[in-house]
């Protein structure tokens, strides 16, 4: 499946469908991302409902320039749409990407949909894409992305200092993590793994 079949399908698994973002997705991710006022929190970058469409349309337009594929993620159990996520900064020369852009309503997070998500992908990047690298950023102060990326069994690489200045004036240092072709298979036991753990509790 190349980058354009998925354009046109879906990835799916047991726990969550990783659907194709388009503008049809917002008055779902609109409500979605209110459980837990997610774009309330001043070291994320989430939408607010109101800039849903902007933020949908700016995703579609990096796809456009063979950067990205973002995709909305629809719980299966329950039907509804619960959060967003993206395959960006695609480094087709370098055969590397970022896994980001990721969030959820609260009623689903530390459940099996992120865990199934990143194996959704991850196994996508590495087995179809033909990667080398796969990248996760997160601000410095975020705990609770570091530590769920840090279970996924991705490394970290550093933090780049004064990365970027948010929209309220604050400046984010960034921490970057990585999980590498070498690393993939056991990486992919580990997700599986987990996924088990998370059905029989």
């Amino acid at each position: 499946m190349n980058a354009q079949e998925v354009r046109n399908n879906a990835l799916v698994g047991e726990h969550v469908v990783l659907e194709p973002l388009t503008l049809a997705h917002s008055p779902a991710l609109s409500i979605a991302v209110c459980d837990g006022d997610l774009w309330q929190l001043w070291y994320t970058k989430v939408p607010n409902p109101e800039d849903m469409n902007d933020y949908i349309k700016q995703a579609l337009s990096d796809e456009q320039k063979g950067e990205s594929l973002a995709f909305a993620v629809r719980d299966r159990h329950s039907g509804e749409i619960v959060g967003c996520t993206r395959i960006c900064h695609w480094q087709q020369s370098h055969r590397r990407l970022e896994i980001g852009h990721t969030w959820y309503a609260k009623s689903v997070q530390r459940t099996a949909v992120n865990t199934e998500c990143k194996l959704l992908l991850l196994s996508y990047a590495f087995e179809t894409l033909d990667v080398i690298a796969v990248e996760f950023r997160t601000h410095v102060h975020n705990e609770v992305s570091r530590q769920a990326i840090c279970r996924l069994g991705a490394n970290q690489d550093g933090i780049l200092r004064n990365h970027q200045i948010l929209a309220n004036g604050t400046i984010r240092d960034t921490v970057v993590y990585s999980i590498i072709d070498s690393e993939w298979s056991d990486v992919k036991k580990g997700l599986r793994a987990k996924l088990q753990v998370n059905v029989q509790s």
